[in-house]
């Protein structure tokens, strides 16, 4: 049984290699996704995301890691998929008088929502959630404009724990998707 995404990337697809305008076509069916509210950060993001063609070696730093992927910032957009553009790096975060740092910002035009990427070696970690919750509250109260979605935050690591993740119910949040 295919899922909703590759039934829909299936048919955009095929309607678009058939298409005389395809950028037209793929408009129109994006809108149309969004109009019925189908439009979904399952149906944007990717996941995993593949970043060989940032070239790090076995061992490298969270640091080395963000280095690259602003160094190869055009392949890494399009990497996570359309519509994204670079907002911020090491976005400061002041809270309580303690300073927090989100590795990445985007802003993404199809979902009309900001998006925050924390870059994280090794598995996934529960206490990660936490984390990105923290900065997508603070992200919706204070840089979310009118007229956006809620934020989006990705939590890119070298490994899932799929029972965490699962326990955790971040495969059913909106806000937050643990990517590899």
């Amino acid at each position: 049984m295919r899922t909703l995404r590759e039934r829909v990337d299936a048919m955009l697809f095929e309607r678009t290699a058939l298409s005389g305008k395809p950028k037209e076509l793929i408009r129109h069916e994006l809108d149309v996704l969004r109009d019925g509210g189908d439009l979904t950060p399952t149906l944007v993001l990717k996941d995993p995301y593949v970043l060989d063609f940032l070239g790090l070696q076995d061992r490298y730093l969270e640091k080395d890691l963000e280095d690259a992927i602003l160094r190869e910032l055009e392949t890494f957009l399009l990497e996570l998929g359309a519509g994204f553009s670079f907002v911020a790096r090491q976005r400061r975060i002041q809270l309580d008088h303690d300073d927090f740092y989100l590795d990445l910002l985007f802003y993404n035009r199809k979902l009309r929502r900001l998006v925050a990427v924390e870059l994280k070696l090794g598995d996934f970690k529960a206490e990660y959630k936490g984390q990105m919750e923290l900065y997508l509250r603070w992200l919706a109260r204070y840089d979310q404009e009118p007229g956006d979605g809620p934020p989006l935050g990705i939590i890119l690591c070298t490994g899932k724990k799929r029972e965490q993740i699962e326990l955790l119910e971040m495969d059913k949040a909106a806000s937050t998707w643990p990517s590899t």
